[in-house]
C-alpha cells in the first residue's frame, strides 16, 4: 500500500509521524512539495518518504490520498486533479462537508472525512471519521482511537469540540505563567502544570463511561477545587467557552 498526501503542513506532519511509528503496512508515503521545508524534513526523517514534483503525482503513485489543505485551497486545486475510482480518500479539511467534497473530487472511489489531532504522532486521541468505513476504521485505530459517525451533521459537533485544542494549551500557558510570575522556576512551572493537567485527563478517561459532572461533585465543599469551580461559573467562564463552541460551529 503506497499512502499520498497532498499538503505537508502540521497535522499531515503530526499523521505521517503516527503511521512510521506504527504497525500500518506500506510500502511508500508520497508527500506534495507544497511546504518545501517541511517536505524535505519529513523525507530526511522518514526513508519511505518521497517528494512528489506535484499534486498529480501523489495521486497516480498512491491508493490512498489525504488532503491535509486548507478548504479554500481544496476548492482551487482538487477539481484539476484527476483521480483513479479504486482510491481511497480521506479529508481533513475542517470546513469542507461531504456533499461539497463529492463535488469537488468527481470520482466513484471512498470518501471519508477525518478529524485527527495532534496527539496522533503519539499513536494517541480520537479520530472521528464520516461516513462509517471498515477498512479507515482500522487504519485509524493503529494509530489512535476510531469513531465512526453515521450522521454527518454530528459530525460538525465533533469538529467543533476539535476548535477547543489551542484554548486548552492557553490555559497551561496561562496557569505556568502565574507560577512564573510567583517565582517559580520556568520549567518546573510547565512541567507541574502539564503533568496535572496529563494525569487529571487519564483519570477523566478511566470514568468516561460515567457521567463527567460526578469529577466535579466530588470535590469537598469550601475546598480549593470547589472555591476554583465556582469562582470560573460567577466569571461566566464556562458560559462563554459554550458560546465559542456555537460560533465555531456556525462555520462547519
Amino acid at each position: 500500500m503506497k499512502l499520498g498526501f497532498i499538503g505537508t503542513g502540521n497535522i499531515v506532519s503530526d499523521v505521517i509521524f503516527g503511521i512510521s511509528k506504527s504497525k500500518i503496512k506500506y510500502k511508500k508515503i508520497i508527500i506534495s512539495p507544497r511546504n518545501k521545508k517541511k517536505a524535505l524534513y519529513l523525507k530526511k526523517y522518514f526513508k519511505r518518504v518521497i517528494i512528489a514534483k506535484d499534486n498529480q503525482e501523489v495521486i497516480n503513485k498512491a491508493d490512498w490520498i489525504f488532503l491535509g489543505i486548507l478548504p479554500k485551497v481544496g476548492e482551487e486545486i482538487l477539481p484539476k486533479l484527476k483521480f483513479r475510482n479504486k482510491h481511497v480518500i480521506v479529508s481533513f479539511m475542517s470546513t469542507t462537508n461531504y456533499p461539497k467534497l463529492k463535488k469537488l473530487i468527481k470520482t466513484k472511489s471512498i470518501i471519508i472525512r477525518a478529524i485527527p489531532m495532534p496527539p496522533i504522532r503519539l499513536g494517541k486521541g480520537p479520530v472521528a471519521i464520516f461516513p462509517p468505513n471498515k477498512k479507515v476504521r482500522n487504519f485509524f485505530n493503529k494509530i489512535g482511537t476510531t469513531i465512526e459517525i453515521k450522521n454527518e451533521k454530528l459530525s460538525k459537533n465533533f469538529w467543533a469540540i476539535s476548535g477547543t485544542m489551542a484554548s486548552f494549551y492557553e490555559l497551561l500557558n496561562v496557569l505556568s505563567k502565574w507560577l512564573i510570575r510567583k517565582k517559580t522556576n520556568k520549567l518546573d512551572a510547565q512541567k507541574y502544570v502539564t503533568s496535572l493537567y496529563s494525569a487529571l485527563a487519564e483519570l477523566a478517561l478511566l470514568n468516561s463511561s460515567k457521567p463527567l459532572k460526578n469529577l466535579v461533585d466530588e470535590q469537598t465543599p469550601g475546598g480549593l477545587n470547589w472555591q476554583g469551580v465556582n469562582e470560573l461559573r460567577k466569571s461566566g467562564y464556562y458560559r462563554l467557552l459554550e458560546k465559542s463552541l456555537k460560533k465555531i460551529y456556525k462555520r462547519l
